[in-house]
Order: C-alpha cells, then structure tokens, then sequence
C-alpha cells in the first residue's frame, strides 16, 4: 500500500510540476510577445513620425523655391517638371502623415500633423517676402513641435 501511496504521490508531483511550469512558460512566452509586439510598433513609431518631419521638410523647401521662382520673376524655371516636383513632395508628406497618423495613438498628435500640413502649404500662399519668413518660421517651429510632442511615444 505504501508502494502505490509513493507512486500516486510521485505522478501527482510530476503533474503538477508540469501544471506549474507550463503555466510560468505561456506567462514568460505571453511577456515576451507582448515585449516583441511593443518594440515593433516603437520602432515603426520612429519610423514613420521621423519619415513625416523628413517629407514636410522637403515639401517646405520645394515651396519655398517655387515661391522665389515665381516672386522674383523667374518664368524660365517656373517649369512644368517643377510644378510636377512640388505635386510630388505634397503626396510624399500626404503619405508619411497617414502613417504617421496610423501608428499614432494620441488624437492630439494626429491633429497637430494635419495642422502641420496646412501650415506648410500656405508657404505658396505668402503675398510677400515678410510673410513668407512668418510662415517659413512657424512651419520650422512646427516640425519641432511635432518631434517633441512625439518623443515621448516612443521611449
């Protein structure tokens, strides 16, 4: 009777240890995942927020080059490839801020890179030289404060 008191207790230890260490196993495999999933989207966070700033800075400055070209009374480089080129840096930044927007959590941040948008295509709208330092300085100091509104989200 003894024999079979020490099997029963030895297959039930055994059982429950594998219980136990499965369920410590799923657990470090859950935290893992959920490490590996949080890392990614960090990553793709800094990606994508890094690739808008990148694509407003080239938009910016195709549209400032266009607003001299067109101020200064430049029509032999007013071309149709610029226009073309400018079209192309809008849907650049256009892009990079939907996905910017997709992996953004914060509807704050979403909103502050649509008004970022706006601001940078009032560039071709500045009536004067003034306006255009006015606007080139806000949309400067805006691409700064769209980085550090986004920092944190991705510490």
């Amino acid at each position: 009777m003894e024999a079979v008191l020490a099997s029963f207790i030895a297959v039930l230890g055994t059982v429950l240890g594998s219980g136990v260490t499965y369920v410590f196993q799923r657990r470090t495999t859950e935290r893992g995942e959920h490490f590996a999933r949080a890392e990614k989207l960090r990553q793709e966070r800094i990606d994508a927020y890094c690739a808008y700033a990148g694509a407003l800075l080239n938009y910016r400055r195709v549209l400032i080059h266009r607003w001299f070209v067109t101020h200064e009374n430049r029509p032999d480089e007013d071309t149709p490839e610029l226009r073309e080129h400018v079209y192309e840096m809008r849907y650049a930044a256009q892009e990079a801020m939907f996905r910017a927007q997709m992996v953004s959590d914060d509807p704050a941040l979403v909103e502050l890179a649509e008004r970022l948008m706006s601001y940078v295509t009032e560039l071709h709208k500045a009536e004067d030289p003034a306006q255009l330092d006015d606007i080139r300085e806000r949309t400067r100091q805006g691409v700064r404060d769209f980085i550090a509104a986004a920092t944190p989200h991705v510490r």
